[in-house]
């Protein structure tokens, strides 16, 4: 989906600190990578009918962007990441403006999100998300809750979404963001402002991503 330029005031309630970032122009998907399209590019076992649709997870950070590579190059588009092997991931860089595939940054994930709302999420939690209180613990089928105003689904709810960011290099080190809350959670952590970080190696069953392109 094509999201427009805008501004978004980003705030992390741990330290109690608001900032402005400009975004450009870019392009995101309309819903989470599924299972389906995560082990066709990667050429293993394809999901079974009754799980292709699901968001994937169990994927770390380091993980998605390896695959942010692979799908660029099997769409003949430049990779955006270099990286070496280093398991805190301090080694990647990334050049959006190369025209393949990458992480939305946070102020990129949050900006759509929000999609011009100002409120704590984009609609009543129950049309919007699965969460703790109507998934049955457990994640569902990409697109079958109603999206926010630019036609995106399951920013809320669902599985978490890794974000490009560094969460707070002088304290966490490498640990990188993620955003959107997950089929397990309580409505606190289902929100548009919401922030969440882990190691780069990090992977859970309530973890997925999304994918992004500058345009």
């Amino acid at each position: 989906m094509g999201i427009p330029a805008g501004r978004i005031l980003l705030h992390d309630e741990g330290t109690r600190r608001s900032w402005n970032v400009e975004v450009e122009g870019f392009r995101l998907g309309a819903y989470p990578v599924t299972r389906e399209l995560y082990e066709g590019v990667l050429g293993g076992e394809a999901a079974g009918a009754a799980r292709a649709r699901v968001p994937v997870s169990e994927v770390s950070w380091l993980e998605a962007v390896r695959f942010c590579n692979l799908v660029s190059r099997e769409a003949r588009l430049s990779p955006c990441y270099s990286m070496g092997d280093d398991r805190d991931g301090l080694d990647v860089v990334c050049d959006p403006g190369a025209g393949g595939y990458r992480l939305p940054s946070e102020a990129e994930w949050e900006y759509a999100c929000r999609a011009g709302s100002p409120g704590v999420r984009y609609g009543e939690l129950d049309e919007i998300a699965w969460h703790r209180g109507n998934s049955g613990g457990r994640a569902h089928d990409v697109a079958t809750r109603a999206p926010n105003a630019w036609g995106l689904y399951d920013m809320i709810g669902n599985v978490w979404e890794w974000c490009w960011d560094v969460y707070d290099p002088g304290v966490y080190g490498p640990y990188r963001v993620f955003r959107g809350g997950g089929w397990g959670d309580l409505p606190r952590a289902c929100r548009a402002s919401c922030r969440r970080k882990s190691h780069p190696t990090f992977h859970i069953d309530d973890l997925g991503f999304r994918l992004a392109r500058s345009v």
